[in-house]
């Protein structure tokens, strides 16, 4: 099966990711998810920690580890199903066609080894580059990512670098292969503000030049609102509400998100800033209808059986999972 000009780059549906906990019992940390991502699109994956974020981005690359496993679903990319390639296949996938910048970058580089040296290898093992080609493929790569005297760093090891040229290094790995979908998972977590931004730059710079498309992964609607096209809010395991970005924030449909939009600072100075009560519930402790019902101020009768996902009346490409959406269109 051959993908189509007009079809997204990325397809995600009805992914279902579980673990197996203490007794047998399986519990979901990603259910029921579906989203795409389009070419040269930047969608935003956000909620809060505990929300199923990470574990849906590592199911779309195969590398969820026991004891958890994708138990269904398909994830679509240049025509197949990533779930139902063999192990040689899905490493032929990750690189040269999805590129992965993990959350954090001291745990996902190897310490023993050199930033040029893991560089090296990695353009090696996908065949694009050996000996003083890859050499000189190192240096290009961390010019690329804006980091200084590359020849230096180069053959520095991860601890020698701060944690911003570290991120950057990272970049630079996950984008050797001229991969065509970059996956970011929380890519300004543990940075200060400076650095955060500039990291930020460099993703979008990078999106440009190496034409990509990009799933970026946060907490941070701020960083939402200034780098994603469309967004897709998570709870639970479950993707509640997406739409394009400009949409979300100005008409939110889903009590989970406007709660997130409250708790934005930026308000009323010397005014208490808002938050939602509670926590995401833990994996296995899921109430039996909607998830976010025992947070939200909104919930009623309806709200004890789960929600479909429904479009949102007048709203071009906007979709909600909430029962008070078809009160609304009512």
């Amino acid at each position: 099966m051959k993908s189509t000009p007009d079809a997204p780059l990325l397809q995600v549906e009805h992914l279902r990711t579980v673990f197996t906990l203490a007794g047998g019992r399986e519990a979901a940390a990603v259910d029921d998810v579906s989203f795409h991502v389009g070419h040269g699109e930047t969608l935003g994956l956000v909620g809060e920690s505990g929300s199923g974020k990470s574990v849906t981005a590592l199911s779309i690359i195969r590398l969820v580890l026991p004891p958890g496993r994708i138990a269904a679903g398909r994830v679509m990319l240049d025509g197949r199903n990533l779930l139902e390639l063999g192990e040689e296949e899905i490493r032929r996938v990750r690189g040269p066609r999805i590129g992965f910048v993990f959350q954090e970058p001291m745990v996902a580089l190897n310490p023993v080894y050199t930033i040029g040296y893991q560089i090296e290898e990695t353009l090696g093992v996908h065949g694009l580059a050996r000996g003083a080609a890859a050499k000189a493929r190192v240096i290009e790569l961390l010019e690329a990512v804006r980091i200084p005297d590359p020849a230096r760093r180069a053959r520095e090891y991860p601890h020698q670098l701060s944690g911003g040229l570290r991120q950057r290094a990272m970049i630079a790995l996950a984008l050797c292969a001229n991969p065509a979908l970059l996956i970011a998972d929380e890519p300004t977590t543990a940075l200060d503000v400076t650095v955060q931004a500039e990291i930020l730059d460099l993703l979008r710079d990078m999106r440009r030049e190496f034409n990509l498309s990009l799933l970026l992964i946060t907490h941070d609607l701020g960083v939402i609102a200034e780098m994603a096209d469309r967004v897709a809010v998570m709870y639970a395991g479950r993707i509640v509400e997406q739409a394009p970005v400009s949409a979300l924030f100005a008409s939110p449909a889903h009590p989970y998100t406007r709660g997130l939009l409250a708790s934005i600072p930026g308000g009323t100075p010397g005014k208490r800033l808002a938050s939602i009560p509670g926590n995401v519930p833990a994996i296995g402790q899921l109430p039996s209808g909607c998830a976010f019902a025992p947070r939200c101020p909104d919930r009623f009768d309806p709200c004890a059986a789960k929600p479909e996902t429904t479009p949102v009346a007048g709203a071009a490409n906007h979709d909600v999972r909430c029962f008070l959406n078809d009160v609304r269109a009512r």
